[in-house]
């Protein structure tokens, strides 16, 4: 009988990575804010739990999926929170892309408790959390994450155990950086291809598989020529990764200039009303 699983947190990601864990046989118990993101689970045979204490309380493997590190505090560390409520023996899992000191304190805290914490944020976007292909970076206990693999490998296909608790946020960290400068680099090239009087749909045929290739070139410079700025990640969750990243870089004196460029055209974009719009919609500063 395989373990009950609760996921809290059904977003853009969180929806599909519930539903493949509810396919593959796990008794899934859900919870998340608007109970009406929850309707196509529920139909699929997922339960619906009222609370996160009742969710923690009756689960062995309870996964977030949420939005900023102050929700993770909250919904792990509040006064209902989930290492109040879960029982000595429980796994928890934050693939929330959140602060790596944070991951720490809610593994010392479960730890006390005899809850074994993961934290394990993923990269991938929609397209990797719909088709199971996501990139998971985790760290913890080497025991926890053998334990709780098999579960990983219904949501990823790159699941690599990174080290002690915060690694996985940390790896994460390294991911964004990269993507950041890379988005620049993308937009600019699109950009390039129009004022030139290039076919830009054409240009992306010989340069995604070139020494230019990218996830981001070949899934979301198609989407930028299409006018199609839909969230496969949210411009708001990007920025405040950058902010992640750049807090660290800074603790351990790191210059990071791409980095920050990147922050400061996203915010750009955030204060021109665009935070709800995927990070493709970064080439809209080359149109306008």
């Amino acid at each position: 009988m395989k373990q009950k699983v609760g996921f809290i947190g059904l977003g853009v990601m969180g929806q599909s990575m519930a539903k493949h864990i509810l396919q593959a046989g796990y008794p899934l118990s859900i919870f998340t804010r608007t109970k009406e993101k929850a309707e196509e689970l529920i139909h699929l045979g997922a339960t619906w739990i009222e609370s996160i204490s009742e969710l923690a309380n009756e689960c062995e493997i309870i996964i977030t999926m949420i939005g900023y590190p102050k929700d993770v505090e909250e919904v792990y560390l509040g006064k209902n929170g989930i290492l109040s409520s879960a029982k000595p023996g429980t796994y928890v899992i934050d693939m929330t892309t959140s602060q790596p000191s944070l991951a720490k304190k809610i593994y010392e805290q479960a730890n006390s408790k005899g809850i074994r914490s993961l934290d394990a944020p993923v990269s991938g976007g929609d397209i990797g959390a719909r088709e199971a292909r996501l990139a998971i970076m985790v760290g913890g206990d080497k025991e926890a994450f053998d334990h709780c693999l098999p579960l990983f490998e219904v949501m990823g296909q790159n699941i690599v155990y990174q080290g002690e608790a915060g690694s996985g946020q940390h790896t994460k960290m390294c991911n964004q950086i990269a993507i950041a400068s890379g988005m620049i680099g993308v937009c600019e090239a699109i950009s390039y291809a129009k004022k030139s009087g290039l076919n830009p749909a054409n240009v992306l045929k010989s340069i995604t598989t070139g020494a230019a290739g990218s996830w981001s070139l070949s899934n979301l410079a198609p989407r930028m020529l299409a006018d199609d700025f839909e969230p496969g990640f949210f411009i708001k969750h990007f920025i405040k990764d950058m902010g992640i990243a750049l807090d660290e870089s800074k603790a351990m004196e790191l210059d990071t200039p791409g980095l920050e460029l990147a922050h400061e055209l996203y915010e750009q974009l955030e204060k021109a009303g665009y935070k709800d719009k995927g990070t493709q919609a970064l080439v809209k500063l080359w149109a306008e």
